[in-house]
C-alpha cells in the first residue's frame, strides 16, 4: 500500500507516533525513522524499531529535539544518510501542560508551541526541497479535535494545534502543483501517555461525552495516517481527518 516509501515520524517512541510507525511497516513502507527527544526514551524507541522490523520493515531510531533547528536538521540528515530520501513526513511531536492562562508560565507556553508548531515548520521546510525534486511527497501533521472545540487549561496546546491546521492549509496552497500533499489528522481523546496524568473523574466525563461511548485506542487513529500516506488519499490536499468518535463534527 505504501510501496516502499521512506517515512520520518517525529515523536514516535510511544503513543500515536509509534502506532503509525508499525502500521506503515505493515502496509509496505520501505524504511521508517523513529524520532525521540531525550535519552530517557531510547529504550522505548528501540522497542518501536523492533516492532517495525517484526512487520518486515527497516527502521532506525534518532534522538533529536525537532523544535530546535539543529535537531531537525540532524534528523533529516540521518534519514537521508540511511535511506537516501524522505517520501513521507509525519509531524507528530507534541507535549501538553495544563494551567489557566493567567498562571501559564511564559517559558512553558513557548515550549509547547515550539514542540508542536515550530517543529512542524522546521521539518517541513527541510524535506520540501527533496520532495519537490522528486515531484512527490506526503506531509501529515498531527492536530487535535481540541483545535476546533478548545479546552480549559490547555490554551497553549489548543493554540498550537489550531496553528498547525492553518499552516497545513496555507502549505497545501503552495505545494498543490508540485506533487506533494499536506494534510492533518486531528485525533479525539486517545489512550496515550498524555492521559496518564488526567484524573479518573475527568477521563470519565470525557468518555461520557463521546457519542461512541469510549476513548479511542491508538489502533483507532492510525488508519487515517495510512490512508493519507497512500495513493488512496491522492486527492486529499489541505484536509483534516478527525477520528474522534463523534466528539467534534468538523
Amino acid at each position: 500500500m505504501l510501496k516502499g516509501g521512506i517515512a520520518v515520524i517525529t515523536g514516535s517512541s510511544s503513543g500515536i507516533g509509534a502506532g503509525v510507525a508499525v502500521a506503515f511497516a505493515r502496509h509496505g513502507a520501505g524504511g521508517i525513522v523513529i524520532n525521540y527527544p531525550t535519552e530517557s526514551e531510547a529504550g522505548q524507541a528501540g522497542a518501536v524499531v523492533a516492532a517495525v522490523e517484526a512487520e518486515g520493515g527497516a527502521a532506525i531510531a534518532v534522538q533529536a529535539d525537532v523544535a530546535a533547528e539543529d535537531g531537525a536538521t540532524a534528523l533529516v540528515a540521518a534519514a537521508e544518510d540511511r535511506f537516501g530520501r524522505i517520501d513521507i513526513l509525519v509531524n507528530n511531536a507534541g507535549i501538553a501542560h495544563t494551567a489557566p492562562v493567567e498562571a501559564m508560565p511564559v517559558d512553558i507556553w513557548d515550549r509547547v508551541l515550539a514542540v508542536h508548531l515550530r517543529s512542524t515548520f522546521l521539518m517541513t521546510r527541510l524535506v520540501l526541497p527533496g520532495m519537490y525534486a522528486r515531484d512527490a511527497g506526503r506531509i501529515i501533521n498531527t492536530a487535535s479535535q481540541l483545535a476546533y472545540k478548545g479546552a480549559p487549561g490547555l490554551s497553549a496546546y489548543t493554540a498550537a494545534k489550531g496553528a498547525m491546521l492553518s499552516f497545513t492549509r496555507s502549505l497545501a496552497l503552495e505545494i498543490g502543483t508540485r506533487g506533494v500533499r499536506a494534510n492533518c489528522v486531528a485525533p479525539g481523546a486517545t489512550r496515550t501517555a498524555i492521559l496518564d496524568s488526567v484524573d479518573a473523574e475527568v477521563l470519565e466525563a470525557v468518555r461520557a461525552a463521546i457519542p461512541t461511548g469510549r476513548i479511542a485506542e491508538v489502533a483507532d487513529i492510525v488508519p487515517a495516517y495510512v490512508f493519507l500516506a497512500s495513493d488512496g488519499g491522492r486527492h486529499f490536499q489541505g484536509q483534516c481527518l478527525s477520528p474522534n468518535g463523534g466528539d467534534q463534527f468538523l
